[in-house]
């Protein structure tokens, strides 16, 4: 009879996942497959995404919970950007050219801050103490706020010195004020040698009146940067 024909002859295609001994293909002994390439790939992007969104969520609570006093200012040592806006109470204008030559003050508040009732008193007090001597200046700049609240909070807490609205919130953009209060301190050449963030309490105060208002004032260069 002619030629004897296997009972099973061998199959034409292998399963998808066979190997050519008939188990599964990869590693020998049945390792772990290896990730087809556009898996890897699509996976490390994830990996990269999270970490990006990890990171932005850090910095947004650093921002949002962390000490803004610890930021330093860019400003100090530089040339004062010049300002000026109508008076709280009565309107009229005020412009920071008209005290060239003296050392000037400046304090952003707002009505609805607490922490500026805080300072008030002694923003009252370093008034007091420094406004006998012609080369002084002190100047409130009142912060995205509304008139009416403002006058009351004047006259309710006390008034010494002028307060310029800052209307279009130009100023505080101008001195990178990103809260209240902050205070700056202008020398007799027009440059800015301090910046408090936060009331004038404490330390703050010491430092401000005595290691940096006073001496100025004295012809010293001590308050310097």
């Amino acid at each position: 009879m002619g030629d004897t024909h296997l009972l099973h002859s061998e199959p034409s295609e292998r399963r998808e996942g066979e190997s050519a001994s008939g188990g599964p293909s990869g590693s020998a002994g049945g390792g772990v497959r290896s990730l087809p390439y556009e898996s890897r790939v699509i996976r490390g992007w994830h990996v990269a995404l999270l970490l990006g969104i990890v990171g932005l969520v850090t910095l947004f609570y650093q921002g949002l919970w962390g000490n803004p006093r610890d930021i330093p200012t860019v400003l100090v040592g530089t040339q004062a950007p010049a300002f000026s806006g109508p008076e709280v109470n009565t309107g009229e204008v005020i412009s920071s050219s008209n005290y060239k030559g003296k050392v000037i003050v400046i304090n952003f508040w707002a009505s609805w801050c607490l922490e500026c009732r805080q300072e008030h008193e002694n923003l009252l007090a370093i008034h007091k103490r420094f406004s006998q001597d012609p080369n002084f200046v002190m100047l409130g700049i009142n912060y995205q706020d509304h008139e009416e609240d403002a006058r009351e909070y004047l006259e309710r807490y006390g008034n010494s010195f002028n307060h310029i609205r800052d209307l279009k919130g130009t100023i505080s953009i101008d001195y990178g004020v990103y809260g209240v209060p902050e205070t700056f301190v202008i020398d007799q050449q027009g440059i800015i040698r301090d910046k408090k963030v936060g009331p004038i309490i404490g330390p703050n105060y010491t430092h401000l009146t005595e290691k940096i208002i006073a001496p100025l004032l004295q012809g010293s260069s001590t308050g310097a940067l």
